[in-house]
This record gives C-alpha cells, sequence and structure tokens, in this order.
C-alpha cells in the first residue's frame, strides 16, 4: 500500500512540476504573443477601457480616443482620408492588422500606455485609481503641406502619392496617397461590419489601402538622371555642367540591335551639346551614354548613397527598397541610367533624391515623429536628426543642384510651364522623369518630378509620382508645386 502510495505522490508531483514549468513558460515566453491575439477577450476588453493616446500633427489633432456612454473610448480621426496613410487604423483587432502600416501600429506601445517607458506613469495611475492612459504622439507633419498634398492628388484622379521632407534634418512634412481610404470605418465595435468593410477595401481593384508613398515603387524615369550626374561628377567623369557630352540622336547599344533615342526620336543640341543643356531638355542618349561610360556598379555605388537598396530603413513605418539593380550588360546600364530597365522607386525616395542635393549633398535621415510625451507632459522619446549618408560633396551638389534650377528657370527646360511663374519669388529647382512601365492600361507613362525650394535656401524637397499621368511636366510638377506653395506660404 505504501509502494502504491508513494508511485500516485511523485505521479502527482511530476505533473505538478510539469505544470509549474508550463506556467512559468507562458509567462516569460508566450504572453506576448497570446496577449496580441484577437481571439483574446480580456485583451479586447482592455482595449476599449483605458484612452488610447493622441496622434498631433503641427498642432492638429488626427486620431483621439473619445469617451462612449457604456464608459469606454472609441477612436475618432478628425481628418480621415487625408491623414490615413500616416495614421493608419485603430480597430478592433488591433492597429492596422494585416493592414496599413501607420503611426497606430508603428507606435501602438506608447500609444496603448504599454510602452515600458511609460510603466511609472502606469504605476501611478494604479495608486491613484485613474484609468490608465497612453502618450501623445507628436509628429513632423505640416497640416498645411499635408492637405495641400491630398487635394492636389485627389483633383488629378489617377494612383498616386507625394512625399514632403525638410532637407536640414530628414523630417517628413507630408506623406499622402491617393487613392486612400476612411480610417473612421475601421473603428465600428461590430466584428461582422468591420469584416465587410476591411473585405471591401481590400477588394477595391484600386487599392485604397495601400500607401503608395512608402509601400510602392515605380520606374524613376528621367528623375534618375539626379543619380546619374552625381556619379558623372563624383568620378570626374564629367568636369562640369558645361563640359560637352555625346548626344547622337539615336545611341546604337554595344553588343545589342538596340538604339536608345530621345523623346519624340529629337536631336539633342548638335549632338555635343554642354551636360546641364542635356540635364534639362533631358536627352536620353547623352546619359545613357554616360551609363555607359560609368558601368553599372559605379551607378549602383551612387544610387546606394542616395538610399536605394536599403531593406531597413523605417519612419518609423518600413519602407519598400527602392531598386537599383545589379548590371553588367552595357545595354541594360544605358537605359538604367535613364531610370529605366528594372529601376524602382518610391515617391520618399524621389523626395530624398532632392533632399541630398538641396542639403549640399548630405542625406539625412527621414523620420515622421518628433516628440512622443507621457501623460503627465514629461517627454519619453524626442527625435535627433541623424545623418543617412554623405552622398557627394557640396561642390558637386551645387553643380547638381544649377543643372535643376534649369529644369524650371530655362524656357527649354521640361518643367518651365508647370513650375516657373506659379510660386511667386520662390525658384523651385526640380527634375521632371516620364517613366515607361510596360503595364499601365491607360496607355499613357508615369509622371515623376523630384525638386526642392527655395533653390538659393532650401527648406522643402518633394517627390510626386502619378501613375498612368503622362509626361512628369503636365501631372506631377503641379502637384509638388501645390504643395510648396501651401508649406511656403506663398501664391
Amino acid at each position: 500500500m505504501n509502494r502504491a502510495l508513494l508511485r500516485l505522490s511523485l505521479a502527482c508531483l511530476v505533473m505538478f512540476a510539469l505544470l509549474l514549468i508550463n506556467v512559468n513558460y507562458v509567462q516569460a515566453f508566450e504572453a506576448t504573443s497570446l496577449a496580441s491575439r484577437p481571439g483574446n477577450v480580456r485583451v479586447f476588453d482592455q482595449q476599449f477601457q483605458y484612452k488610447r493616446g493622441s496622434i498631433v500633427a503641427g498642432g492638429a489633432t488626427i486620431a483621439v480616443s473619445r469617451p462612449a456612454k457604456d464608459g469606454t473610448y472609441h477612436r475618432y480621426y478628425p481628418f480621415g482620408p487625408v491623414y490615413a496613410p500616416v495614421t493608419g487604423y485603430d480597430s478592433v483587432y488591433g492597429p492596422s492588422v494585416a493592414g496599413t502600416a501607420g503611426i497606430e501600429l508603428a507606435e501602438d506601445k506608447d500609444l496603448a500606455g504599454t510602452a515600458p517607458q511609460l510603466a511609472v506613469h502606469n504605476l501611478i495611475d494604479l495608486v491613484t485609481g485613474k484609468p490608465r492612459l497612453g502618450a501623445t504622439v507628436y509628429l513632423t507633419i505640416s497640416p498645411k503641406a499635408q492637405q495641400a498634398a491630398y487635394d492636389a492628388l485627389r483633383a488629378q484622379g489617377r494612383p498616386a502619392a507625394a512625399v514632403a521632407i525638410d532637407p536640414r534634418t530628414g523630417a517628413i512634412l507630408a506623406m499622402a496617397s491617393y487613392p486612400t481610404f476612411n480610417p473612421n470605418r475601421y473603428t465600428t465595435l461590430n466584428g461582422a461590419k468591420l469584416n465587410r468593410i476591411d473585405r471591401a477595401y481590400r477588394n477595391d481593384p484600386q487599392q485604397p489601402l495601400l500607401n503608395r508613398a512608402l509601400q510602392a515603387t515605380f520606374p524613376p524615369g528621367s528623375s534618375f538622371k539626379i543619380v546619374t550626374s552625381s556619379a558623372a561628377f563624383g568620378t570626374r567623369a564629367v568636369a562640369s555642367p558645361q563640359s560637352t557630352v555625346p548626344a547622337p540622336t539615336n545611341l546604337q547599344l554595344p553588343g545589342t540591335t538596340h538604339v536608345l533615342i530621345n523623346d519624340g526620336n529629337e536631336a539633342c543640341g548638335d549632338g555635343h551639346p554642354p551636360l546641364i543643356f542635356a540635364f534639362y531638355v533631358s536627352c536620353n542618349t547623352a546619359f545613357g551614354d554616360l551609363g555607359l561610360k560609368l558601368g553599372g556598379s559605379v551607378l549602383r555605388d551612387y544610387a546606394d548613397r542616395f538610399g536605394f537598396n536599403d531593406p531597413d530603413l523605417t519612419v518609423p513605418m518600413p519602407v519598400t527598397p527602392s531598386v537599383f539593380p545589379r548590371i553588367s550588360n552595357p545595354d541594360y546600364t544605358a537605359y538604367s541610367a535613364i531610370g529605366q530597365f528594372d529601376d524602382e522607386i518610391t515617391p520618399l525616395q524621389e523626395a530624398m533624391d532632392s533632399a541630398a542635393i538641396a542639403n549640399g549633398g548630405t542625406l539625412m535621415t527621414p523620420y515622421l515623429v518628433q516628440e512622443v510625451q507621457a501623460p503627465d507632459l514629461s517627454v519619453v522619446q524626442s527625435a535627433h536628426t541623424s545623418v543617412l549618408s554623405r552622398v557627394v560633396s557640396a561642390q558637386i551638389a551645387g553643380q547638381v543642384r544649377t543643372m535643376m534650377i534649369q529644369v524650371t528657370q530655362n524656357p527649354a527646360g521640361t518643367a518651365y510651364l508647370t513650375a516657373n511663374e506659379h510660386v511667386a519669388g520662390v525658384e523651385i529647382a526640380g527634375k521632371t522623369g516620364t517613366a515607361q512601365n510596360g503595364v499601365n492600361n491607360t496607355g499613357l507613362d508615369d509622371a515623376v518630378f523630384t525638386c526642392f525650394a527655395p533653390a538659393s535656401k532650401p527648406t522643402i524637397a518633394v517627390g510626386v509620382i502619378v501613375k498612368g499621368g503622362g509626361f512628369g511636366a503636365d501631372a506631377a510638377a503641379p502637384i509638388a508645386v501645390k504643395i510648396i506653395q501651401a508649406y511656403l506660404g506663398v501664391s
């Protein structure tokens, strides 16, 4: 009998030990994953019992939690679709789960009040009996620039995006995408209704949930000539903007029957124009020939300096890498030098290209969060500007800047009609792009424009891409002008 009791006692001891081990394992290693599961009723209940922190941009509250009659808090987005690519959304399933990755997701722990840096504040709340409060996240966005970007994108009506950056700091001033969505539709507590809304958005062929500013890539077209020019000056393949370069009407590509031509098969000056002329009228053959001389590895090196091929860039939302491929075939190199072949770029990268030149060749790391403030108004996180890359010297940046100014100021420049006299007293430096996409149902190329202003002392750099917009000067440049006008307060 004693032997049987001993065996039973040992079995109970083993089971108790296993239970203890499992409890500790769940608490130590699975607590976070269990808490984040949509089906966790406890987390669901807690999610709306506490006031989530607000998101503020330039004094405008763009996301806030409001008390309901049942004692819970409901999320509200006062400006709806205008800031949707920035905020994302918070729903009963959590912030932007499997959806748009906005500030709601990127700063979720601060907004929810669960970040370790807010632990002291939460302990104080437990002592006083006050409900837990989330932190307030302050953004770098300029409401004037953001509204102008959204309005201009909506007015042109095609899938498009625009980003504006302060080239001196990397602060993102505007980030708009079109078509977009209304995040207020995601705040319903009715699960069946939420699923219908989400399914409709996801099945929409216009992809309103896609943040094209950060997550979509397009061929850059001739806007990439900023990078090619920087490489030409940096390697001393070309001495100055006034140096002449070969620019035949038809550039025969070595080792192939392919021929590179200019837009409309036009001649580029006398066939040996100054580089600055080839830049502001956007001659493909001049820059294709430069690409052949520089080679694929040199072009990729300079593209990387501007921020291409970076899988780790966050703002704090993750950014789809812009791509300049590894190439050795001269045929492909010539096309990549003019932003075609397999070149791909985000609107953010377009703004970064101009920002690097505007800031004297130094590219600052782009960022969206300026400050995180605890409920007691103490600052728990503050932005620190940092250099992402030393792209080119100040001298080379000045040479590229000179050429970009001629794009908008010279009567023969590709953006003269859209960016010269439309911003009173402000000189814009820019580069157009008309990118062949090969898959567009509209039959039109993608329209690209990148620029900065004022040209002599830049405070804003802008990148705009309009899918199927046609010429960059016609579809993309006017949007950039609207953003600059709003931000600088000029007409």
